[in-house]
């Protein structure tokens, strides 16, 4: 939050939200810049959080002395249903929820909403906040178009090292040509840590990073700060599981955490952004933490009513570690020099950061020439819909920076 804040601290301050109206802008002494901004996913946990700090930033920047920038939501979609704002006029802040509860129109297919952004009387925007496969494979198309692009997706930055490459060469921050859109997805890695922005600051300032290493998931944190505290303790691992599962820390189905692949992302996408071409994220050895026995389970129920007749495995685990005077956690790990990526299970003296790790926090290593024996560490919330819709927020704020 504090990237974000000082941005903000520079634009004057303006009224509350409460007091003011979209249809009545603080007056200005120039013309206005207008953004049109389509949004994709926007009844998910993130985009709810973005849509408010988004309606906020919009009268932060209605109210500014110079050329105020006028922010347009046009376009508005979920899973089945979509609002597409006739002629750019915008959709209000106030309104879009229940347009979009009651509309029947299908969403544009990604060629139909990149054309009808690309004839917008200004720049614009989409912002993705699905996990979409197919949303993220036509983000070159976007950027081809002039229309920028924010998002949180992973899969955008994970899947086949072509498609990395494709949207950094279509893209005007990456070897696009001039006019082409923008891309930002700081919270692909870490929600709204500043993990990929400091990473670009060291490799952008001349520093050499040698060594990425950290707990990624919030869920894994979770779960193994609760199955081996630093204190001793801590419950049989499937009763952790499902404590985590019952406060919201898994996904609905924890296979989808245990299996280890949102971490693997994650080291794809931080591992490519040093230079080394992982070609995807099953190229490199991650430890899944679900029993071979219950790969075949039809569903996460009957995984969950299963997973207590392999407690004795991972308890052996924690046992050998508790000999040692260590503790157990899940880490990811990239070394760039010989590019090497490794997720798994791993032992840490209990005085070490990453055992000292509390809740659902993630903490980021940076290993460099510049910083020597000690890492530049970031730790902190690393999930979490406000978090991660902030870290989107920035990035939008990044595109009207480079925009205008």
């Amino acid at each position: 939050m504090q990237r974000l804040t000082s941005i903000l601290r520079h634009l004057p301050a303006s009224k509350s939200v409460a007091n003011m109206s979209t249809s009545n802008p603080v007056v200005s002494t120039g013309h206005p810049r207008h953004v049109f901004l389509a949004i994709i996913g926007a009844t998910g946990g993130v985009s709810t959080h973005f849509l408010s700090q988004l309606e906020a930033l919009s009268h932060r920047y209605l109210s500014l002395a110079r050329s105020p920038i006028r922010l347009s939501l046009v376009y508005v979609a979920r899973s089945r249903t979509s609002v597409l704002a006739e002629y750019h006029n915008p959709i209000t802040f106030a309104h879009w929820s229940d347009a979009l509860a009651t509309s029947t129109k299908e969403p544009l297919p990604p060629q139909a909403l990149a054309d009808y952004l690309s004839k917008a009387p200004g720049r614009a925007v989409v912002i993705d906040n699905t996990s979409n496969q197919e949303v993220a494979e036509s983000y070159p198309l976007f950027l081809k178009k002039g229309v920028s692009v924010v998002t949180p997706n992973k899969k955008a930055f994970s899947s086949d090292l072509a498609l990395w490459e494709d949207i950094f060469s279509s893209a005007a921050n990456g070897s696009g040509p001039e006019g082409a859109g923008y891309v930002f997805h700081e919270s692909t890695v870490g929600a709204g840590l500043p993990v990929i922005n400091t990473l670009k600051d060291l490799l952008e300032t001349g520093d050499i990073v040698t060594k990425i290493e950290g707990v990624f998931s919030g869920t894994m944190s979770f779960l193994f700060n609760s199955f081996m505290p630093v204190g001793g303790g801590g419950g049989k691992f499937s009763a952790e599981v499902k404590n985590a599962k019952d406060l919201g820390y898994t996904e609905p189905d924890p296979r989808d955490d245990l299996n280890g692949m949102d971490v693997a992302r994650k080291l794809t996408i931080l591992a490519r952004l040093c230079g080394v071409k992982v070609a995807s994220p099953t190229g490199f050895p991650v430890q899944s933490l679900i029993p071979s026995e219950l790969e075949t389970c039809k569903s996460g129920d009957e995984f969950m009513s299963r997973l207590h007749e392999f407690d004795g495995k991972i308890e052996d685990v924690k046992n050998e570690a508790e000999k040692e005077g260590k503790v157990v956690r899940y880490v990811g790990s990239v070394d760039v020099h010989t590019g090497a990526v490794d997720v798994g299970l791993q032992k840490f003296d209990v005085s070490h950061p990453i055992a000292a790790l509390k809740g659902s926090d993630n903490i980021i290593n940076f290993y460099t020439h510049r910083y020597g024996k000690n890492p530049l560490t970031i730790v902190g919330a690393g999930a979490g819909g406000d978090v991660t819709a902030m870290g989107v927020t920035a990035d939008l704020i990044r595109v009207l920076n480079h925009l205008y």
